[in-house]
Order: C-alpha cells, then structure tokens, then sequence
C-alpha cells in the first residue's frame, strides 16, 4: 500500500500504475508474466520474464550473465523485446555475431548503472539537479535521466528518449527499471 500511496502522491509512476504495474509491498513484482523474486539475482530473474528474451540472450552472447548474476549491486534498464524490435533490421542479429562482441558488451553495460537507485533516488537526484540527473554507467559513458510528466524517462548521448515503464523491480543484487527503447551510446 505504501508504493501505492507513493504513486498517487505523483512520484513518477502514472503509467506503471495505469498498467497495473506498481509492485505492491506484500509480494514480488511481475514482469512479462514471471515473478520477480527479490531474493534472486537479476540475470536469475530476467531469464523467466517473457518480456526480455532478446535482453536475456544478448546478455549471454555477450558473457554478461556471470557478471550481472554476481555480488553488484547493479542498476539495470531493461528494454523489452518491442525494443529490440524497433531498432533498424538486422540490427540485434548482427550484434548477436561473435565478431560484434565488443559492440554488444558495450551496448548493454550501457543500461547498467553501479549501484543500487530506486526511482525515489533517481527522481531526488533530478530535482537536486535542476531539470535532469546524468549518471556514468558501467560502459563508461552517461545516460541522462530527466522528468516527463510524472514519470522519469532516460536519454541517451545521442538524444534518444526511453520511458520508464516499470520501477524498482527488486533484485537480490540491485534493481531493474524496464524501459521501451534500446539506449545507444
């Protein structure tokens, strides 16, 4: 009830409510019709969510899995499989290639952050700043996170915008934030 009473208050999760989305503080969230249990890890838990099977293997393609099931905490942007799905054609099967791997690497440690950071945190952070918050992320480069409405959005360093459409998905090592588009650096 209390994520509820959040949410009503306006902290940044109008659609995530709209979408029956918000986690409730009596049981796990789910996420592409998978519990997500927050005793596990992310790569543990993301492998069940029928929402990021194309995040799930580019992850193993990419020897992610091990790091990103390992101590963190991590915060993770996941995009859905429509993301990946957006992006122009040929586009996820060429970065799936072993020669691409490096690029893959980078593209998703990308949408990972170091640490552990709540939308409460995240929206904190933007408001402490102004109008947006920028974050290094473990690939290097920064995502900026900024409001949109009352919910938060991601940009990327070349002006692409993700919505945040499900928050604070536990972890036993961090968070995941799902978003709807693919974040390039």
């Amino acid at each position: 009830m209390k994520t509820l009473n959040r949410c009503l208050a306006g902290f940044l999760c109008t659609a995530a409510l709209a979408a029956g989305q918000v986690q409730a503080d009596h049981g796990p969230t789910t996420v592409g019709g998978a519990s997500m249990l927050p005793e596990r890890s992310i790569v543990d838990n993301a492998v069940n969510s029928a929402d990021h099977e194309t995040l799930v293997a580019a992850v193993q393609a990419a020897g992610l899995a091990e790091t990103l099931a390992g101590e963190g905490p991590f915060t993770v942007f996941a995009p859905v499989d429509a993301a990946f799905a957006a992006l122009p054609d040929g586009t996820v099967q060429g970065l799936l290639e072993p020669q691409n791997r490096d690029r893959l690497r980078g593209l998703l440690t990308y949408h990972v952050v170091p640490g552990r950071l709540t939308r409460e945190e995240l929206h904190e952070a933007v408001m402490e700043r102004g109008e947006a918050a920028s974050f290094a992320t473990v690939q290097g480069e920064r995502l900026t996170v900024m409001p949109n409405g009352n919910n938060l959005m991601l940009v990327d360093g070349q002006g692409r915008r993700a919505n945040l459409t499900l928050v604070d998905v536990a972890q036993a090592n961090g968070v995941i934030h799902v978003i709807d588009r693919v974040m390039m650096p």
